[in-house]
């Protein structure tokens, strides 16, 4: 679509309610599909005068870090550096309805849930670095990329039933429930408006940061073990990692790491466990 044609359509647009939460003047957030990944005769730059477009390249790039072809060390720069788009301008994913079955950019690169450790990895590392606005994907199941929804009888779409620990069942994935993936959403929004400091990494894939002194990650792409002394940047206490469990009162489902009065802590991470990944952030400490 021409954008100049759209460029007018969004200037049509009311203002956002104020009697919804909505500040004086608030203007809806528009994000435009884009499949740009650097040799189209259609470029993003085109559209991100007007709003945000899909990072497709995001999701590729993402892809090959955590499926070990890319070294997660590469990731310091992570952001335009890697030909993003401005980060107020990238609505990022680490898969979509369409590149996680074959279909559109990426091929086979993009990671989906049926690799669910690196997706979990890739998922809290774009949920915890500040680059782009974050999309979380939740699908369905499918063996066949043209195959739809799980139905009561081959018409009707099945509603998801739930398991124990909130996932979905019956052929409903869910990513969005994944207590990896929605506990990052809380971190997330637990390290608003802190910077990226701290970074850390092996020369490998093994690589920490912190979110100002708000929050702190750790990850283990390595087929050996992670344990090292790190500057987690957060103040000295014991905190949840929010990958392993939850905090529940005074204590934590999963792993606990104690953090000293400088900001250090150990930190493992063992290559066999199902989360390459550990996270902590200030409303998970104890």
């Amino acid at each position: 679509m021409w954008p100049s044609d759209l460029g007018v359509i969004y200037g049509r647009l009311n203002n956002l309610n104020t009697a919804h939460g909505f500040s004086s003047g608030a203007k809806p957030y528009i994000f435009q599909e884009v499949i740009d990944m650097g040799g189209e005769a259609i470029s993003k730059t085109e559209y991100t005068g007007i709003g945000a477009v899909t990072e497709f390249r995001h999701s590729d790039s993402i892809g090959k870090a955590f499926r070990g072809k890319d070294q997660l060390q590469y990731l310091v720069n992570w952001g335009t550096a890697w030909g993003f788009a401005a980060s107020d301008r990238s609505l990022v994913f680490v898969d979509n309805h369409d590149n996680q079955r074959g279909h559109g950019a990426g091929g086979a690169d993009v990671l989906t849930y049926k690799v669910p450790k690196q997706y979990k990895m890739a998922s809290a590392f774009m949920l915890a670095h500040p680059f782009g606005v974050p999309r979380v994907m939740s699908s369905f199941s499918f063996d066949d990329t043209d195959q739809g929804p799980p139905t009561t009888d081959g018409t009707n779409i099945a509603s998801p039933g739930f398991n124990s620990d909130m996932s979905c069942s019956g052929g409903w994935v869910c990513e969005h429930r994944w207590r990896q993936i929605y506990n990052m959403v809380a971190f997330r929004n637990a390290a608003d408006g802190a910077e990226l400091q701290n970074w850390w990494d092996n020369g490998s894939n093994q690589i920490s940061f912190s979110r100002g002194n708000k929050a702190f990650v750790a990850f283990n792409n390595d087929n050996y073990d992670l344990n090292s002394s790190l500057q987690t940047g957060l103040p000295a206490g014991t905190y949840c990692d929010v990958i392993s469990g939850v905090k529940n009162g005074s204590s934590c489902t999963g792993k606990s790491v104690t953090v000293g009065s400088d900001g250090r802590a150990s930190i493992s991470i063992s290559s066999s466990a199902d989360d390459g990944v550990l996270a902590l952030h200030v409303n998970a400490k104890l």
